[in-house]
């Protein structure tokens, strides 16, 4: 069988490790693959926003399956395009609707589906630019933290907390008026701010069925004990320590259910993943946000931990049967360490030479932000590798990924060196 991912970024990199790994003989493409596909996956150049680029790589490799990763594609409608084409009718999607995919694609209607759906989150109001001064008034009479996020997808970067009055105010309004974030920012959400410790949930759901995936924790903020701006992402750990079955059960009961059940109910077109970023506020979890997709870089230390051939998983979850998978997990630690380029989030260099990857021992590679040139592997994008250790127990998992950190070198690197601190 031939299937195609559409990404090509260290999520990605893990799904085709993943598959390449199953017992099924599946031929994989990848989107515009960095070089860390190179011998797992056939990459197919196309621009994933242009959907007839993709209905013709389908026609053209025989495609029986479509793994989406990325958002931006799913919130286009990608599914929709594939679905309703008669020449693609045989062809499986694990990814949502265009509808479902609103859950990421808007905040406000992600705070309104759990609000009709008596799902636990943050007090908040939405707001545009022709009712920013309700905002403004909305921040002057609330206490400060204040969180402030773009509507729409802005790859993990437009949230912003801050605890300042006039700084909130300047927030709005650079958002609203001056569309900081673009497009997604047209509208803003301010909820309340959560004091607790955060987790990632992934599920998987087949328009029936689900399962819970291995729970992970990320650290979005690019400075040591969680400082400074919010990036896509500069490591993750699974599974996390202070999950106990009690938590566990309340997520699911209180969470994981009534957004099956509301998925059901409102008749969205869904199959794929959910991801439910958490937060463990005095022992009661509540949503901070929904993702339609995996998350990078939590996919790199999950898929490791499902022992189970994951071309079986996908398959049952496109022909909705997922109800017939037990799933068997690893019970080792899984840690991610990002390396990323000098200066990232903002303005960065690309073009470095690459060096050291083959020294690399217990840890595995995914690509991120690379590319060839001139038969050197070097830097192209913010994030540049995932370097993934595992182990019984995370201090000696992380040791071995900052090991082998210190044998990979290019010009402006930089990492967090505190992946794990709050677990």
């Amino acid at each position: 069988m031939n299937l195609l991912i559409i990404g090509s970024g260290a999520r990605e990199h893990a799904f085709a490790w993943k598959i390449y790994r199953s017992k099924h003989d599946v031929n994989i493409y990848v989107t515009n693959a960095n070089p860390g596909f190179e011998d797992i996956a056939k990459s197919v150049i196309l621009d994933v926003d242009d959907f007839d680029s993709i209905k013709d790589c389908i026609l053209n490799y025989n495609i029986s399956y479509v793994l989406v990763g990325p958002e931006i594609p799913l919130i286009k409608g990608v599914s929709d395009y594939i679905k309703n084409d008669p020449s693609l009718s045989k062809v499986l999607v694990i990814g949502p609707s265009k509808y479902g995919s609103k859950l990421e694609g808007s905040k406000d209607f992600a705070k309104n589906f759990m609000k009709k759906y008596n799902i636990p989150t943050a007090n908040y109001m939405s707001f545009n630019k022709h009712t920013i001064n309700d905002g403004i008034e909305y921040i002057r009479n609330s206490n400060p933290p204040y969180v402030i996020k773009a509507d729409g997808p802005a790859a993990g970067k437009g949230v912003v907390i801050v605890d300042n009055k006039n700084e909130a105010v300047h927030i709005l309004k650079e958002m609203l008026l001056n569309l900081k974030f673009g497009k997604s920012s047209k509208k803003v959400v301010i909820e309340e701010f959560l004091n607790g410790i955060e987790m990632s949930c992934f599920v998987l759901f087949d328009g029936l069925n689900y399962k819970i995936l291995p729970y992970a924790k990320d650290y979005k903020q690019i400075g040591e004990g969680d400082t400074g701006l919010n990036t896509g992402g500069m490591g993750s750990v699974s599974p996390v320590n202070f999950l106990d079955k009690d938590l566990k059960n309340k997520i699911e009961n209180n969470i994981i259910k009534p957004t099956i059940n509301g998925l059901i109910n409102e008749k969205i077109d869904y199959i794929g993943f959910i991801f439910i970023g958490l937060i463990n506020v005095n022992g009661q979890p509540k949503v901070i946000e929904y993702n339609v997709r995996m998350g990078d870089p939590e996919t790199q230390v999950v898929l490791p931990r499902i022992k189970n051939d994951f071309m079986d998983i996908l398959i049952s979850c496109a022909k909705q049967n997922l109800d017939k998978i037990d799933l068997d997990l690893d019970s080792n630690y899984y840690v991610n360490v990002v390396l990323a380029s000098g200066g990232y989030p903002e303005e960065y260099e690309k073009g470095f030479e690459i060096t050291g990857l083959n020294n690399i021992k217990d840890s595995l590679i995914f690509h991120a932000g690379t590319k060839i040139n001139n038969d050197k592997l070097k830097t192209n994008g913010g994030r540049v590798l995932s370097i993934v250790s595992s182990s019984e127990s995370m201090k000696e998992a992380l040791k071995k990924s900052y090991l082998n950190i210190k044998k990979i070198n290019f010009r402006g690197k930089i990492f967090r060196k505190d992946i794990g601190f709050d677990l």
